[in-house]
């Protein structure tokens, strides 16, 4: 099995050309593919492979509220998987119902299981250790996740002011790509739209967390203060926060303003000094609105 600090070695050996490194989240963050590749590639088979069939409307609601629109929002395919059977489970109109909803302990017990990536290989190799029909399942559903997305999700370009961000930031800082996708899949949608060319190294789920992405590329090689996470969720805030990194957000819903006040003044703060501190704190408040954790369902029911 290929260790995480085998697979992140690009991330590892990255030596410095800038004073400055940026991380920059893909799905969602970059890219406007949250939606099609949640909507149309995720949720339709988590329906199929976890015979939710019965409350696919439920499942439906879930798996979008966890993925798309909550604190769980980019978050790893396996511990949001869970999620959803967990916020399943315990929904008044799926126990009327009587359709069973997964347990999952064997998910759950690979999940806890840090010597191996949360990946398809990772989770390979953990089964060869402890052979379940449960992972066998788990397995055929992510790549049925992993094809229909090669199917389906194509010619979605960058967000506005993403391409001007990268050509702006490429003499002046190293930039890599951050995020739990695989690099199979961030490889091929960087390099369809020409923006791979700009970032150092694309690094997916493979190379371990977004934390360990960042410690990885830029821990002890830069000042935290010119370390900058760009993203969309709290896991990338979480990055951030665990390197002691700025952070620029990405909202939900408003990707394009997002991108251009980064582009046209927040890329400025960073370079100049003046992002930490006021400036930051304003832009995190105004991102976690965007993060609820209670589903609204529960909410009409309070």
């Amino acid at each position: 099995m290929v260790t995480v600090s085998e697979a992140a070695r690009p991330l590892i050996d990255l030596q410095p050309h800038h004073a400055f490194c940026v991380g920059i989240d893909s799905d969602g963050c970059a890219f406007d593919t949250m939606e099609i590749k949640h909507k149309e590639c995720f949720t339709p088979n988590i329906i199929k492979y976890w015979g939710l069939q019965g409350v696919s409307k439920y499942a439906r609601e879930a798996a979008e509220f966890v993925n798309l629109y909550s604190i769980w929002r980019g978050v790893n395919r396996w511990p949001a998987l869970v999620k959803v059977f967990d916020l399943l489970r315990v929904r008044p109109e799926v126990i009327k119902r009587g359709v069973p909803i997964p347990e999952a302990p064997h998910i759950r017990a690979f999940m806890s299981d840090k010597t191996f990536p949360q990946s398809n290989d990772g989770l390979k190799a953990y089964k060869a250790q402890h052979p379940d029909p449960e992972l066998d399942r788990a397995l055929a559903w992510s790549e049925a996740v992993n094809a229909t997305i090669a199917d389906m999700v194509y010619g979605i370009p960058p967000f506005p002011f993403v391409r001007e961000s990268l050509q702006f930031l490429f003499d002046k800082a190293d930039m890599i790509v951050v995020s739990q996708t695989p690099t199979e899949a961030l490889c091929r949608e960087w390099a369809e739209h020409h923006i791979a060319p700009y970032v150092r190294v694309i690094a997916g789920q493979e190379m371990g967390t977004k934390s360990q992405h960042l410690t990885f590329a830029a821990g002890g090689k830069y000042a935290p203060e010119h370390i900058l996470m760009i993203g969309d969720a709290l896991g990338d805030l979480k990055a951030a926060r665990d390197n002691q990194a700025c952070f620029f957000p990405i909202n939900p819903g408003h990707e394009d303003e997002s991108w251009q006040r980064f582009y046209e003044e927040g890329v400025h703060k960073f370079l100049d000094g003046t992002f930490k501190g006021a400036y930051e704190d304003t832009l995190i408040a105004e991102f976690e609105k965007f993060m609820p954790e209670v589903p609204p369902w529960e909410k009409k029911e309070s």
